[in-house]
């Protein structure tokens, strides 16, 4: 739960206009803030700053997949931060994989993790994957329901999945917010209809995945990372993309291809 807070706390700082924030009855500095979450280093433009200042800049804008958070750690975000081979119906493959991004990530797969780790299941299956994203609201208010705003839509996914292509087996993941709509999602389905999933900086990684074995699931916690496991090092946060092989490799190996 606190992580929770720690991220609901984070994210209605980043998004707010003003020099304070308001968390109920009291207003908390975003100074005191900044100090909480160091970025050091952080180039922002032309210069290099600290604090919430350098991490509001961080976050991918709404009209832009090619810049933002993931470009910092060295992956370039060349894959589509959007996919519906679900939805389209695009044809069936061995594997289905769905993932919900974190908030405010654009398109419905994001750019921090997401994509990378689509591309990495296409070459390790030599392109026999469907993936989807999962459309949900993302926004910064979202990780109050602790996944309920994504979780239904990814539920509903995955039967889809499973409707279209009974022989498909289905692996899910989520970053951040992401991560929360796995575990709401995981919790309106029957075992066997999610068979492996990668989670990534998850809030509630103390808890289960509810019909699911804990050996089918691996959880991505960054040393540092203050939404995961209480550290005060945010860039923690956004360098899941440097995972993203492993988790391939494990859903891979966690459904027996």
């Amino acid at each position: 739960m606190k992580s929770v807070i720690a991220l609901s706390l984070l994210t209605t700082a980043l998004g707010a206009p003003t020099g304070s924030v308001s968390t109920g009855t009291s207003t908390v500095d975003l100074t005191t803030l900044e100090s909480l979450f160091p970025v050091s280093g952080a180039s922002t433009g032309t210069s290099t700053s600290d604090g919430l200042g350098a991490l509001e800049s961080l976050f991918p804008s709404s009209d832009s997949t090619t810049s933002g958070l993931s470009s910092l750690f060295g992956r370039a975000t060349t894959d589509s931060s959007t996919a519906n081979d679900v939805t389209d119906n695009t044809g069936c493959k061995e594997l289905t994989f769905i993932f919900a991004r974190g908030t405010s990530e654009t398109g419905n797969m994001g750019t921090i993790v997401g994509p990378e780790v689509a591309a990495d299941l296409q070459s390790l299956t030599s392109n026999n994957v469907a993936v989807q994203g999962v459309d949900y609201a993302a926004d910064w208010a979202g990780n109050e329901s602790m996944g309920a705003e994504g979780g239904p839509t990814m539920a509903s996914l995955v039967k889809q999945a499973i409707s279209q292509c009974p022989n498909t087996i289905v692996v899910v993941g989520g970053y951040s917010q992401g991560a929360m709509v796995v575990h709401n999602a995981a919790s309106s389905l029957s075992s066997g209809e999610i068979q492996a999933a990668v989670l990534f900086g998850d809030p509630l990684k103390a808890e289960s995945i509810d019909n699911l074995s804990s050996s089918k699931v691996k959880e991505f916690c960054a040393t540092g990372d203050p939404v995961c496991e209480n550290g005060s090092d945010v860039s923690a946060h956004l360098s899941y993309g440097d995972d993203a092989q492993t988790a391939a490799q494990f859903l891979i190996s966690a459904v027996g291809l």
